[in-house]
C-alpha cells in the first residue's frame, strides 16, 4: 500500500514538471511568434506588391491603401488585403472587387482617423505617462473598425503576417474580408447614385461634390416633411374636444414632428441615399439626439397633463384641503417627470459618446484623470449636484407633498412643485417663494398636512377685571358653533388665562377643519365677540382704574348693603354725616 502511494506521489511530481518545462520552452520559443502571423504565402495570385504600397505599419497600410483607392487602383490596394480565404484565381479575379467594396465601406460606414492608428511596426502601446495598464505590449491585431449590419456587430481587423524571414507586413485580417459582400450590401452606393453624372462624383474637401448638393436638398424635405407633421397635429388638437387630450396634443406638435422626421431621415439613409462617413455620422448622432430628445419631451408632456387633469380635478389649485393620496400622486409625478428628464439625458448623452467613440480613444485618459474630474466635478457642480439629490430625497421620503401646508421661516405656504434645484411655494397672499432644495431641507419647518388638516387654534381677548366671564362664554360657545369650519364642538373652551392689576387675558380655544379655514373662522369668531362687547358690555373694555368712591365699577356696583339692605354710604369710614 505504501509503495503504491510513492510511486503516485513521483507520478504526480513528474508530470507536473514536465507539463512546467514544456510552457517554458513555449515561452522561451514563442516569443516572437506572438509578434506576427507566421504564414507560408501572402497573396499568391496577386503577384508581387508595387513599391507604392506600404504595409510596414498599420497607419501606412491604411493610408496607402485610402490613397491607392482614390486613385482608383484598385489592383494594387488589393494587396493590402489579406486574400488568404480565396485560391490564387479568385485573388486574381476579384482581389480588385474587394479592393474597391472595401473602400466604398470604409468611407461611408467609419470615418476614420488615420493619425489614429499605430505607427510602429509592431504596435506596440505607448504611453509615456505610464497610466495605460497595457503600455508597452506589442501586437501582432489591432482593429480598425467595427460596424452593425442586419442585428449584427463585425470587426474590422489589420493582423501582421511574415513570411519566412521576410519583413512582416500589415494586411487587412481574412476574416474581415470576408464580411465585405455583406458590409458592401449595408454601406455601399444606393440606387440614387447611379444616376449622378460621373462629374459631380469627384471629392471636394471631405465630402463628394454631389454631396454638397444633396445634403441641402435633403435637409429641405426632412423640414417639409417636419412641418406638415406640425401642422396635421395642430389641427388634430383643434378637432379633438377640449380636455386633456387636446391639451396634450397642443403640446406636442414640435417634439412629434422632431420624431417623425428623425425616423424619416433614418429610413432615407438606410434605403435611398448613402452619404460618406463623416455625413452619415454626422446625421445619426443628431438624428439619435433628436429622436431621444422628441420621446423624452413627449413623455414629459404627457406627465404634465396628466398633473394638469388631477390639479383641475381638485378645484383648481393643490392645497391641504385635498386628499392625501391625491397630494401623494401628484408628488409622485413630479418625481417621475424629473426621473424622464434625468434618464432621457443622461442616455442621450452616453448613446453620442458611444457614437462619436470617446470612450475608445480617450477612454484611458478619462480614468487616469479621473480623480482630477472628481474633485472638478464636485467643486464646480456641488451645489447643483446637491440639489438634485436632495429633491429625490424629498420625493422619495416625502416629509413634504405637493399641496402641503408648510410654515416655513415665518410665511404659511402651500408646496406648488418640487424641481430638481428648486421648490415652489405658493404664500398665502398669492405670492411665489422660491426655495433651492438644500436650502429648505437644512431648515425646519412646520407641515400642518402630515397627519391631517385639522388645527386646534385659539384667540385671546383682554378686558376689564369687571367682565363676566360666564356671559362671555355662552355668547362665544353659541357664535362657534355657527360656523361651518368649526368642529368637534366638544373641545370649545373659554377661559381666563391671565390676569393683572387692571385687566384680565380670556382665551378661547376651537378645532378647525384646515388651517385656512381655520384661521378664517377664528376672525370671524374675534369679530362677533368684540361686537357684542360693544353693543351690549362697553364695560368690559380695559381701562385705567382709579376709586374714588365705594360704589367703583372696579368693586362691584351694589345697589344695597348685603348686610343691612341699605345703600353704603359715601362717607369715609369713621366720618359721620
Amino acid at each position: 500500500m505504501k509503495a503504491n502511494t510513492v510511486w503516485l506521489v513521483l507520478f504526480v511530481a513528474f508530470t507536473f514538471s514536465s507539463l512546467c518545462t514544456a510552457q517554458t520552452q513555449e515561452e522561451e520559443g514563442g516569443g516572437e511568434n506572438r509578434q506576427w502571423f507566421s504564414v507560408d504565402s501572402i497573396n499568391a495570385g496577386l503577384g508581387e506588391a508595387p513599391e507604392e504600397v506600404s504595409r510596414v505599419t498599420p497607419r501606412e497600410a491604411i493610408r496607402s491603401f485610402i490613397n491607392l483607392t482614390g486613385q482608383e487602383e484598385y489592383e494594387a490596394a488589393a494587396h493590402v488585403l489579406n486574400l488568404a480565404e480565396f485560391s490564387e484565381q479568385e485573388q486574381r479575379e476579384q482581389g480588385a472587387e474587394f479592393a474597391r467594396q472595401m473602400a466604398e465601406v470604409l468611407k461611408r460606414g467609419k470615418w476614420l482617423n488615420v493619425s489614429d492608428l499605430p505607427g510602429r511596426a509592431d504596435a506596440m502601446i505607448v504611453d509615456a505617462s505610464g497610466q495605460t495598464p497595457r503600455a508597452g505590449e506589442v501586437r501582432r491585431s489591432v482593429e480598425l473598425a467595427s460596424l452593425s449590419t442586419r442585428g449584427e456587430t463585425y470587426a474590422i481587423r489589420l493582423g501582421r503576417y511574415r513570411v519566412g524571414e521576410e519583413e512582416p507586413v500589415w494586411l487587412i485580417m481574412p476574416v474581415s474580408v470576408t464580411y465585405i459582400p455583406l458590409l458592401y450590401e449595408r454601406f455601399g452606393p444606393s440606387m440614387l447614385e447611379e444616376y449622378i453624372p460621373e462629374r459631380f462624383q469627384g471629392s471636394f474637401g471631405l465630402l463628394k461634390i454631389w454631396e454638397w448638393i444633396a445634403i441641402p436638398v435633403f435637409l429641405l424635405l426632412n423640414v417639409f416633411v417636419g412641418w406638415l407633421v406640425y401642422r396635421f397635429i395642430g389641427l388634430l388638437a383643434k378637432w379633438l374636444p377640449s380636455g386633456g387630450i387636446s391639451i396634450f396634443a397642443d403640446q406636442i406638435g414640435v417634439p412629434m414632428a422632431l420624431v417623425v422626421v428623425s425616423l424619416v431621415t433614418q429610413t432615407l439613409l438606410d434605403y435611398v441615399v448613402s452619404f460618406s462617413a463623416v455625413a452619415t455620422m454626422t446625421f445619426r448622432v443628431v438624428l439619435i439626439s433628436i429622436l431621444a430628445w422628441g420621446i423624452g419631451t413627449i413623455a414629459l408632456r404627457l406627465v404634465d397633463t396628466l398633473m394638469l387633469g388631477m390639479t383641475r380635478r381638485l378645484v383648481g389649485s393643490i392645497d391641504d384641503t385635498d386628499s392625501k393620496d391625491d397630494r401623494k400622486l401628484l408628488t409622485t409625478l413630479y418625481a417621475l417627470r424629473r426621473i424622464i428628464i434625468l434618464i432621457t439625458v443622461s442616455g442621450v448623452t452616453v448613446y453620442i459618446l458611444g457614437q462619436i467613440q470617446l470612450f475608445e480613444s480617450l477612454g484611458m485618459s478619462l480614468l487616469a484623470s479621473a480623480s482630477v474630474l472628481a474633485v472638478l466635478v464636485g467643486v464646480a457642480g456641488q451645489a447643483v449636484l446637491g440639489n438634485i439629490v436632495s429633491s429625490f430625497q424629498l420625493s422619495l421620503a416625502k416629509p413634504i407633498r405637493i399641496g402641503d401646508l408648510v410654515i416655513f421661516e415665518g410665511e404659511w405656504c402651500y408646496v406648488e412643485g418640487i424641481f430638481y434645484t428648486f421648490i415652489r411655494l405658493r404664500v398665502w397672499d398669492d405670492r411665489r417663494l422660491i426655495v433651492p432644495v438644500t436650502y429648505f431641507v437644512t431648515r425646519p419647518f412646520d407641515n400642518m398636512s402630515v397627519k391631517g388638516t385639522k388645527m386646534y387654534r385659539s384667540l385671546t381677548l383682554t378686558l376689564h377685571l369687571s367682565a363676566d366671564i360666564e356671559v362671555l362664554r355662552e355668547k362665544f360657545l353659541e357664535v362657534a358653533k355657527e360656523e361651518d369650519d368649526i368642529i368637534e364642538h366638544h373641545k370649545l373652551l373659554c377661559y381666563v388665562t391671565e390676569q393683572s392689576g387692571t385687566a384680565q387675558t380670556v382665551t378661547c380655544y376651537l378645532m378647525t377643519t384646515d388651517p385656512m379655514s381655520g384661521w378664517t373662522a377664528e376672525m370671524h369668531v374675534r369679530e362677533k365677540l368684540l361686537a357684542f362687547i360693544r353693543d351690549y358690555h362697553p364695560d368690559w373694555w380695559p381701562r385705567e382704574v382709579v376709586v374714588i368712591s365705594h360704589q367703583d365699577i372696579a368693586r362691584g356696583v351694589k345697589t344695597k348693603d348685603k348686610r343691612s339692605g341699605e345703600a353704603p354710604s359715601d362717607e369715609a369710614p369713621g366720618e359721620k354725616s
